[in-house]
């Protein structure tokens, strides 16, 4: 799948694509609060358009471990506002919308949505693969063991890589047996892992490579880092685009990253490598 078909929208993953962050939430762990009025969404998202962000991913409700859920009716509130000024203001971007919810998935395509982005992986609501399937718009199949409130406590795994390949296995099953194709993975760094399991899972990453299935990653300023260097997170820019250069040579095929800039970098500089020793 080197072009990925985004509701019209084309992209080429010839070449790794950049996932902006952009949180509308009070309690997000690196940058809540920080983009509450649509002014400072809309400069916000286009600065990471200028830096080079081919996808700007909207998240209406706080995942971060321990979090508590909010209701439908204010995932909404949150959402649409900034998604409508988003659309209107950006209309070639590619707008992905982070949501579990089968109803929101569809209002927000209704709305101008070009991507559905999925913590839950399908397994919060039972209508969310036929919602998706009917929508047709590309969906990020994520992996999350437990829920956001829970995933941190001690989670056990046999071999998490092995259980998240499986899951991924199980659940394209089910998404192919409704027609549906427009599938991109997303092993969950950080939901449901310890530190070991998410450097398990960045150095097997090349095994979650599957034809047709682009492949993203999403470490960016998280506690993998912080933790490992005793850090906060503010301070995790330089692990951030450490641990994506790596994910980059493991086959990483779209970062979703909170500074676009750097990322952008590191894909250029990865590529130039490639470049020069394909040639030799």
């Amino acid at each position: 799948m080197a072009i990925l078909d985004c509701n019209g929208k084309k992209i080429d993953l010839s070449r790794p694509a950049v996932m902006g962050i952009l949180n509308l939430t009070p309690d997000s762990f690196y940058d809540g609060g920080f983009y509450m009025t649509i002014e400072d969404q809309l400069k916000h998202t286009e600065q990471m358009i200028e830096e080079g962000a081919s996808i700007i991913d909207m998240g209406a409700i706080s995942t971060r471990p321990g979090s508590t859920e909010v209701s439908e009716s204010e995932e909404l509130s949150r959402l649409l506002p900034s998604l409508n000024a988003i659309r209107r203001q950006f209309p070639e971007v590619v707008l992905s919308v982070d949501t579990f919810r089968s109803n929101v998935a569809r209002t927000a395509a209704e709305q101008g949505a070009d991507m559905i982005n999925d913590i839950y992986g399908g397994r919060y609501e039972s209508a969310m693969f036929e919602t998706i399937a009917a929508l047709g718009l590309p969906y990020i199949l994520m992996h999350m063991d437990q829920i956001p409130m829970t995933m941190q406590q001690n989670p056990k795994y046999g071999d998490v890589v092995a259980e998240v390949a499986f899951f991924f296995d199980r659940q394209i099953t089910r998404l192919r047996g409704l027609g549906f194709y427009k599938i991109i993975l997303d092993p969950g760094f950080g939901f449901g892992k310890t530190i070991r399991h998410n450097y398990q899972l960045l150095h097997r990453l090349d095994e979650f490579r599957k034809p047709g299935y682009p492949l993203l990653v999403g470490i960016s300023r998280k506690s993998m880092i912080n933790k490992v260097l005793a850090i906060q997170a503010s301070q995790a820019l330089n692990g951030t685009t450490v641990l994506n250069t790596i994910a980059l040579l493991k086959g990483a095929d779209i970062l979703r990253i909170h500074d676009v800039r750097e990322a952008v970098e590191a894909i250029r500089l990865v590529g130039e490598m490639k470049r020069v020793t394909s040639d030799e």
